[in-house]
């Protein structure tokens, strides 16, 4: 099919390297569980768009420059890192924010755009995410294919639209998981906190991390 082959091993790979836990999923689930379906939901749309730009960039050839030039990675891995510790250090110290009735703290509410910007650039910003799809993808693209982006770009599509099943699948889930657990939103300050350190620990890991 246009050049690709083993379709149904792709998908399934695909749905479990997305279901795989990340700096995405964490932050899908901190949105969705501090501020509802809709908060996680965009995250998982920025997530998304993140993906079709390191799709892109893999079909025309641009990630193989992060996997040979060691200026190219550094920069993007020290831009990457330094956003993921912006958004930990930012949830770390994360203030819960008194309501009419001071006994129910509540998290400042994020803007949906806001939300979705962050999805995008933990997503855009990482380095090994391009550096996966140069060497996932092309193990399903036969070697005569005529038109081998092509071929990239509609696996990439296919990955993606699993990535976004799964995504908001877990947006969903989350809030259920929030709501029928009761989990109160000082609860939820401290979910917000954990994942902002895992964020943070995250980023430590990006900024040290060696080429593959």
């Amino acid at each position: 099919m246009l050049g690709t082959h083993d379709l149904a091993l792709f998908v399934v790979s695909g749905l479990l390297l997305n279901m795989a836990p990340g700096p995405d999923s964490l932050l899908i689930m901190a949105r969705s569980a501090t501020q509802g379906w809709r908060a996680g939901s965009a995250a998982a749309l920025g997530i998304g768009a993140g993906t079709c730009v390191h799709i892109v960039a893999a079909a025309l050839g641009m990630s193989a420059l992060l996997a040979t030039s060691a200026t190219a990675f550094m920069l993007v891995k020290l831009i990457g890192a330094a956003y993921l510790l912006y958004i930990g250090i930012g949830m770390l110290l994360a203030k819960r924010k008194e309501t009419v009735e001071p006994s129910a703290p509540a998290l400042p509410a994020l803007p949906y755009g806001r939300i979705f910007v962050q999805g995008f650039l933990t997503n855009v910003l990482n380095p090994k995410v391009a550096l996966f799809f140069l060497a996932f993808v092309p193990q399903f693209i036969s070697p005569d294919a005529e038109h081998k982006a092509l071929a990239f770009l509609l696996l990439g599509a296919i990955f993606n639209l699993n990535g976004m099943l799964w995504c908001h699948l877990l947006a969903l889930s989350t809030t259920f998981a929030q709501q029928r657990l009761q989990v109160g939103r000082r609860v939820g300050l401290w979910l917000e906190r954990c994942t902002g350190g895992l964020f943070t620990l995250l980023g430590v890991k990006l900024a040290l991390a060696e080429r593959v």
